[in-house]
């Protein structure tokens, strides 16, 4: 600290410190530092399994009012599923792309395609994510709709205005991710943290070998 303030002392003498650009700096610092530490999810018996998933989310979101222009919410979500899937369904059994990778450019169903079911996770269920489910259901696929828990009235009002309010089936992150804990948990506590436990790290092996912004990892407090 006294090198560095010897230092801005000698700018200020040659008149070339600017303290506006040296604030600017050392707050942009501070940001990306606390940015890139992994998400926190820690398993709390005393709360609900959907308050835990809340809380996670919760956290993406301040992040992203820290650094405009990065969607971590719809990463974690995306990411978050296709990690259900792979626990459920077995690693290798379905593919996964980055948050970035459109279902356009690489002519995908949906996030996720399992079976004869479409999955699409998003946190804006807008008309065009209404138009991919009709586009899966007039390829004769099932389509599942999978966003934040406070749009899912909207999703399904979007469908209804659609004609397809009873042709999709939409699900909350919260409830779809708590439900398969349990499930798979045995419905005993002690299931449960294996279950995350391993919901998590197969997330944060999705997060390597899919995104190059590893900071999106969770760290598990069991």
């Amino acid at each position: 600290m006294r090198l560095f303030v010897d230092f801005l002392n000698h700018l200020e003498a040659e008149g070339l410190v600017d303290f506006e650009v040296i604030e600017s700096f050392w707050i942009n610092q501070t940001k990306e530092f606390f940015a890139s530490k992994p998400f926190k999810l820690k398993l709390d018996a005393s709360r609900s399994i959907v308050f835990i998933v809340r809380d996670l989310l919760d956290q993406t979101r301040a992040r992203e009012k820290e650094m405009p222009g990065v969607h971590y919410a719809g990463a974690v979500i995306q990411h978050l599923v296709g990690a259900k899937l792979d626990c459920v369904l077995g690693t290798g059994n379905i593919e996964h792309h980055s948050f970035s990778t459109s279902d356009q450019q690489t002519g995908r169903h949906g996030d996720f395609f399992t079976g004869d079911v479409a999955v699409h996770v998003t946190t804006a269920p807008n008309e065009a994510v209404i138009d991919r489910c009709q586009t899966n259901l007039n390829e004769g696929h099932r389509p599942i709709l999978i966003t934040l828990e406070d749009k899912v009235e909207y999703s399904k009002i979007t469908a209804d205005q659609r004609g397809l309010g009873e042709r999709i089936d939409v699900f909350g992150i919260e409830q779809f991710v708590a439900a398969n804990i349990y499930e798979l948990g045995g419905f005993a506590g002690e299931g449960r943290k294996t279950t995350i436990a391993d919901l998590i790290k197969r997330y944060n092996e999705i997060i390597e070998s899919a995104e190059t912004d590893h900071s999106m990892k969770i760290a598990f407090q069991g």
